[in-house]
């Protein structure tokens, strides 16, 4: 027995040591030390690394610049290239269609195809000559690359809070950093290409990082972010998350079969038909969730430690909100550049200074009103917050008086 566990302590006194290594690695890394120095002192203490490694560092960089950020990553790729450990399975669920990592992998092919392929050729004939033909073929590109942000709302909305669960959260803040300087080159590129002044340098200079960047992501996805969660999550994670996939959407292609698992498939829970007793009337649980469904706005509700508690579903949603939200904290379902926005709005109302608070954006086609209102029981006491979101554009369109029913 004592040489078990004399060797279980040498496992968890290697372990550690790795660990530390390793963040050691990283600290060098932000300290501005040379990729090929500490390629080296990886290589010669560290070899091969795990997923499992990988998903267990912290990568809190801070209040880091766009181009801090993106050095540093890199730089972790170029670290990890080829040394990641590849984990052998006899029954492999990516592979079959309809997957949520088959659907990934398919998306990121057709992407690495459009940048690498087509708009790498394109972006050398506009290098060439940049005439009116070539900008318009690059700006197709671009539009064709927008489509990207719904293969990156599907991993922030749905891998990232089930990788919380387990306690993996590098990915969540840092992964996502890196998705929005992405969504914001494809869009300067689009600007840059619509208004073209013969900047040839500029826009060439955006397209290379646009392409670097999103080859760079895809790497990351495919060799750190999906092992990652094939290793942890369980088939009813998966189930899920495929079935909230369809709201969201797809990128460039689109998934041809529904995944059906062989081990069972998850069966709906029925409601309750059990009826609640409020102050002004009588519901079943089955009508309150049909007339709050139906109601001509968007509500979400946080409870007084910030996690969501529930969200309607009606039909035409302005902003896509997946079950998998329910039980996370609210900071975890902005992006990080918008956190701080969030965390100033509960503030301000755990402390009373606020109530209320309304912002009005257009987004898409639709004029969007936003509300948030600090929900306190009748001893003042704060228990949660209301979000409402609707669509005004209808009502500001409103003229004149309507009495009677045509």
């Amino acid at each position: 027995m004592s040489e078990i566990i004399n060797n279980r302590e040498q496992l968890t006194n290697t372990s550690n040591k790795r660990q530390a290594i390793l963040k050691q690695i990283f600290k060098d890394l932000h300290d501005g030390k040379s990729v090929t120095e500490v390629k080296a002192h990886f290589d010669a203490f560290i070899g091969k690394i795990t997923i499992e490694e990988i998903s267990r560092l912290q990568h809190d960089f801070g209040d880091l610049s766009v181009e801090e950020m993106h050095r540093l990553h890199s730089k972790h790729t170029e670290i990890f290239k080829d040394a990641i450990e590849e984990i052998e399975k006899t029954n492999k669920p990516e592979e079959q269609p309809g997957h949520p990592i088959h659907t990934f992998i398919l998306e990121n092919k057709e992407l690495d195809k459009l940048v690498n392929d087509q708009m790498q050729r394109h972006v050398h004939e506009f290098q060439i000559e940049d005439n009116s033909d070539n900008v318009f073929t690059l700006l197709e590109d671009i539009n064709l690359l927008f489509d990207i942000d719904k293969h990156y709302s599907r991993k922030e909305n749905l891998i990232f809070p089930y990788l919380e669960t387990y306690g993996i959260f590098g990915p969540t803040t840092n992964m996502w950093r890196i998705n929005d300087f992405i969504r914001d080159a494809i869009k300067d590129a689009r600007l840059k290409l619509t208004s073209y002044n013969g900047d040839k340098q500029a826009v060439m200079d955006v397209l290379n990082f646009v392409i670097q960047e999103v080859t760079t992501m895809i790497y990351r996805e495919v060799n750190i972010l999906f092992p990652m969660a094939l290793n942890n999550f369980t088939e009813d994670e998966w189930v899920k998350i495929a079935r909230e996939s369809d709201e969201i959407g797809y990128c460039l292609i689109a998934p041809t079969e529904v995944w059906k698992p062989e081990r069972h498939e998850l069966e709906e829970k029925a409601m309750s038909e059990g009826f609640i007793k409020m102050e002004t009337g009588i519901l079943s649980l089955k009508q309150l969730e049909l007339l709050l469904n139906h109601l001509p706005v968007d509500i979400t509700f946080i409870d007084q430690d910030d996690v969501v508690r529930y969200f309607s579903h009606g039909k035409d949603r302005i902003f896509a909100r997946t079950k998998a939200i329910i039980g996370r904290t609210v900071q975890n379902c902005h992006p990080p550049r918008s956190v701080h926005v969030v965390e100033d709005l509960l503030a301000d109302f755990k402390a009373g200074r606020k109530d209320t608070e309304d912002f009005w954006i257009k987004f898409r086609d639709k004029y969007v009103y936003i509300r948030y209102f600090a929900v306190r029981d009748e001893s003042g006491n704060y228990i949660g917050t209301l979000e409402f979101t609707q669509n005004i554009d209808p009502i500001k369109a409103i003229e004149g008086e309507k009495r009677i029913l045509s």
